[in-house]
């Protein structure tokens, strides 16, 4: 071997490399190890021995070379991802829309810009362009012809200096691109500073372009948090209030007004009942006014009758379209009957907003307010009150223009304050010189009366003003806990969004699976491994140890390298080490295997290693560069999870080839300098696979008909039963619970029909799983919604006798039995279906130019694409046949798209190893026969072709039965795809190679 001191050289500094990087692991682990130890379960001296190492100038000092602080060494550790650490997922999209909106003379108000906005979003869910381009497409079809773009833009002050009168529509969408980019820098920034100051340990932030941003933040568990974190736009305002004997008289003529039209029947039917009248009350303010008018005393003792006294002999549904608000809504009155203090108007449960949201909606309701009450707002509570329920609050709209009375650019810091005491945190804020002056009328003019502080349309609170504030410094309160108050001077200090943001796909995995999943990868990783050494030490002897030698330091190069670059390590990242782990025993077996044909003909040891060594590097090159191809193409296209898997899957591939070609040829070297024996094979092992002579090319059409009938039952499977299309491209919500009872799921459907309209897909998940998939709401906007259809599961699961344990709160809920949820929005959705078909046909044609450079003839390339497409269609068949009847989840994802592209890999490495021998006979022998070449090609490598397979198959085995439930599908089509790949490989490409060759009575050229 040539270069060996480079190489050695190399190697030693490969190694201190991957010590430095995975020292910082070891440290970090050794620190939270200490405070573990130290801590004894409690968790709050846990955090004060970490404190105290974070406060130490110099926690880990390298070699004496340099000093890392505790957080520096956080910092620089493997990443675990969120599937081995728990957290959460997200993908936010930025929203041109709300900033269009933004941009023009009227807004919402804008009947034509509304349209075309409609329009625009209809076009993006089945396009892959930007949005600015969609908008100008969507304003062709349906603005009337001769109307100019302009002149829905042109008197907003943002866009007047920036168009004209002459502005054609080409240069007003240049304008809004160029907007649309500034926006999107200035919110991802935004975002980024927030994060930073969240307090997460290696978060990880990306711009994945076209509006929409990556956030992995490991370790959370406060999903509501998170979301409010990252979807805040900032929207600071103060508005001046209404009190309830002011407006409560309003809130009674829109139930009326409600109970007068049609359609509000249908609607009230599906109106959730409240809960029982002596509750809300209890909730109700106790404090009376003394000049409240009787008029309205009488009214409101009328209407509260009405509400929750009805007729014992009138249904839940006359009730409801009798008092189609109030049903639902309890308004603020005493048991007297007088109007409560101060700007709650009334009380609703979470569930209950979204209807009563839509009552006000309704456009005679609308129409009624302007005519009746024109400064009159409703803004919710952001928080519910000690009993469960959210207040209504009525805001005092400046001339009825829907304006606050001082908007949050005022605002130039601020921070939390907590008291000593131990009780509610609030945020203390600092306005400017005009901010100061303009607080100072605005608390002078309300004395008396409360000022809410709305922020992105909820009232965070709505203090009572004692008196003049004079300094411009004041308090927000509202029963905040530390880290909402910390959270709240994070999003008003950070600054705020030019646009809104919305989440288009989630994923949130629990502490406990986080552990869980740890544990089982590690297992599975460990017991694959044992296998693996064993089997080669069995088989191969003393260079079974060889390599085991070389896997051992290929394991821990690729960890080295993931340390190293900052990757992150996933559950599906194991099974790419795992995997790569299977490739580099592919590597070493085809080297042994020509090392053993070179002894078998009577050359010596040292001789028979360098031309075995010699002979293998175009099968191993060969192979392991398709499947490097795969893997590349999965990072591109692959979203989460996958990147993970193609990530070190490419890893794993790089040092295969450095292990396989050098380590175990310098190992080998050592030992022959030494004058050491070293043996490849044991009595029991030294004649398997010789002397093979299977006539496989004469037998091809019996292999065709049993193919054909596979791919009938296929296409039959297909046909009738179709596929279990996963959230990944339909969208929609899952959640995965755990649960204590019997797992019915018929009874589970039922209950949850009731909750969200219609039943959603329930399926059960290890033994005592279940997971629930819903398309509720799922093209609605807001913050809210999410939290909405959390309530809807957990209240349906409730209801289901035994499932979830007694006296369970929503809260506990979240925390201990919903160990994973995932969303993805229609147009995320759409995308992933894009990326999948994309990735697909990328690989397909990226295997055929690399087989067609290196074999130079398009016969070897058709017919291992379709020898490639004839197994793919097998997997999907297979997963068509046989979804709901295994337990566990088959659904057609982003993860068996994963799981097909590295079948397609892994098949086509069988297949060109195969093909490589039948080039080096061909070159050998160029006189002989065609069928005896292919047959003689086959035979000599089926040794290579079972032993790998085989091992591959044990090691696929191992995770699927001792990996986690989450891993099964992936997994189990990998097991389909390395069986009917293994097939193909010798009965399909092979026989089909030699058919078009025959056929265009061609011969195979050489290089």
């Amino acid at each position: 071997m040539q270069n060996k001191g480079f190489i050695r050289l190399f190697t030693v500094l490969l190694i201190l490399a991957a010590l430095y990087s995975l020292s910082f692991s070891f440290f970090t682990w050794k620190a939270n190890h200490d405070a573990d130890k130290y801590a004894q379960g409690n968790e709050q001296m846990r955090r004060e021995y970490l404190d105290s190492l974070s406060r130490l100038d110099s926690y880990y000092n390298f070699l004496g070379l340099r000093k890392f602080s505790y957080a520096e060494t956080q910092q620089r550790s493997l990443n675990l991802g969120l599937d081995l650490k728990g957290g959460m997922n997200v993908t936010l999209r930025i929203s041109i829309e709300d900033m269009i909106l933004n941009l023009s003379n009227d807004g919402k108000k804008d009947t034509l810009l509304m349209k075309v906005l409609a329009r625009t979003d209809e076009l993006e869910r089945d396009s892959r362009e930007d949005y600015v381009s969609l908008f100008g497409k969507a304003f062709q079809e349906i603005a009337p012809q001769g109307t100019a773009m302009r002149t829905m833009f042109i008197a907003n002050e943002a866009m007047s200096s920036r168009i004209n009168y002459q502005s054609t529509n080409e240069e007003v969408l240049k304008v809004l691109a160029e907007q649309a980019k500034a926006s999107l820098d200035n919110s991802f920034d935004v975002i980024r500073t927030r994060i930073d100051r969240f307090g997460v340990v290696q978060p990880n932030i990306q711009n994945l372009g076209n509006g929409r941003v990556l956030v992995e933040l490991p370790g959370v568990v406060d999903q509501d948090r998170v979301r409010d974190l990252l979807q805040s736009s900032a929207k600071l305002e103060f508005w001046e209030t209404w009190n309830a004997s002011e407006v409560l008289n309003v809130v009674f003529e829109v139930n009326n007004t409600l109970a007068d039209l049609n359609e509000v029947s249908d609607k009230a039917k599906d109106a959730s009942t409240s809960t029982a009248t002596e509750q809300a009350k209890a909730d109700t303010t106790k404090q009376e006014t003394a000049s409240g008018e009787l008029s309205l005393k009488e009214q409101l003792q009328d209407s509260a009758a009405a509400a929750t006294q009805a007729d014992a002999q009138k249904t839940k549904e006359e009730i409801a379209r009798e008092n189609p608000l109030l049903n639902i809504l309890i308004p603020n009155v005493s048991q007297e009957g007088y109007p409560g203090y101060g700007p709650i108007v009334g009380f609703a449960q979470r569930a209950d907003i979204p209807y009563i949201d839509s009552l006000l909606a309704v456009s005679e309701v609308q129409l009624l307010l302007q005519e009746i009450a024109p400064e009159v707002k409703f803004a919710w509570g952001k928080k519910a009150n000690s009993n469960g329920f959210f207040e209504l609050i009525a805001l005092k709209s400046i001339g009825g223009e829907g304006n606050p009375a001082l908007d949050g650019s005022v605002v130039v810091d601020a921070r939390p304050e907590f008291t000593q005491t131990g009780g509610a945190a609030s945020v203390q804020m600092i306005m400017n010189a005009d901010g100061a002056r303009e607080w100072r009328r605005l608390t002078r003019d309300n004395t008396g009366r409360s000022i809410a502080i709305v922020l992105d349309g909820f009232v965070y609170s709505y203090p009572n003003v004692q008196g003049e504030i004079p300094n411009g410094i004041s308090s927000i309160t509202g029963d905040f806990s530390i880290a909402e108050a910390t959270d709240l001077a994070n999003i008003l200090k950070s600054g705020k969004l030019s646009a809104a943001t919305k989440i288009e796909f989630s994923e949130f995995v629990g502490p406990t699976l986080g552990a869980e999943s740890i544990q089982k990868g590690l297992m599975s990783v460990v017991v694959a491994l044992i296998f693996m050494f064993g089997y080669l030490f069995f088989y191969y002897r003393k260079a079974g140890t060889v390599a085991n030698i070389a896997l051992l330091l290929n394991l821990f190069l690729v960890f080295g390298v993931l340390a190293s670059l900052g990757a992150v390590l996933t559950l599906s990242g194991i099974a790419g080490i795992v995997l790569s782990l299977a490739m580099a025993i592919d590597a070493n077996v085809i080297i042994y295997e020509r090392v053993r044909e070179e002894l078998s003909q009577g050359k010596g040891m040292k001789l028979a290693i360098a031309d075995g060594f010699k002979g293998s590097y175009s099968a191993i090159i060969d192979g392991n560069v398709t499947t490097l191809i795969i893997g590349i193409v999965l990072y591109m296209f692959g979203k989460g999870s996958i990147q993970g898997f193609a990530t070190t899957l490419i890893i794993g591939i790089l040092t295969t080839l450095f292990c396989g070609i050098f380590i175990t040829r310098m190992i080998f070297e050592r030992f022959l300098a030494k004058k050491r024996t070293i043996s490849f094979d044991r009595k029991a092992t030294r004649n398997a696979f010789k002397n093979i002579h299977i006539d496989f090319m004469g037998n091809r059409k019996k292999y065709y008909i049993v193919s054909s009938i596979i791919i009938g039952v296929c296409i039959l499977a297909i046909v009738v039963r179709g596929f279990q299309i996963g959230v990944d491209f339909k969208g929609g919500r899952s959640y995965t619970v755990v649960v204590e009872g019997e797992r019915n799921v018929e009874e589970i459907e039922e209950s949850l029909a009731k909750q969200f309209g219609k039943a959603p897909e329930v399926k059960t998940l290890g033994a005592e799983g279940i997971k629930v998939t819903t398309d509720y709401k799922i093209n609605d906007k807001g913050t809210e919604v999410d939290t909405e259809t959390e309530t809807l599961l957990f209240k349906g699961l409730q209801e289901v006798p035994d499932l979830l344990p007694k006296g369970i709160t929503q809260d506990d809920f979240m925390k201990n039995n919903l160990t994973q949820s995932n969303m993805v929005g229609p147009t995320i959705a759409n995308d992933m279906i894009w990326s999948a078909i994309i990735s697909i046909v990328v690989a397909l044609i990226f295997m055929f130019i690399y087989i067609l450079i290196r074999f130079r003839n398009w016969e070897f390339g058709l017919s291992a694409a379709l020898a490639l497409l004839h197994d793919v269609f097998v997997v999907i068949g297979v997963f068509a046949l046989l979804h709901g009847l295994l337990p566990f989840s088959m659904e057609v994802g982003q993860e068996f798209i994963a799981a097909l592209l590295t079948i397609i890999g892994y098949s086509l490495n069988d297949t060109v190893v195969i093909f490589d021998r039948i080039r080096e006979m061909r070159t050998e022998y160029p006189k002989r026969n065609t069928l005896k070449l292919f047959n003689q090609g086959v035979n000599s490598t089926l040794s290579r072709t079972i032993t790998t397979s085989a091992t591959t198959l044990l090691v696929l085995l191992i995770i699927f039965f001792f990996g986690g439930d989450s891993m099964k599908g992936f997994i189990f089509a990998m097991i389909i795809g390395v069986v009917i790949g293994s097939y193909s490989t010798i009965f399909i490409a092979s026989p089909l190679a030699y058919e078009m060759l025959k056929k265009g009575k061609k011969t195979i050229e050489t290089e």
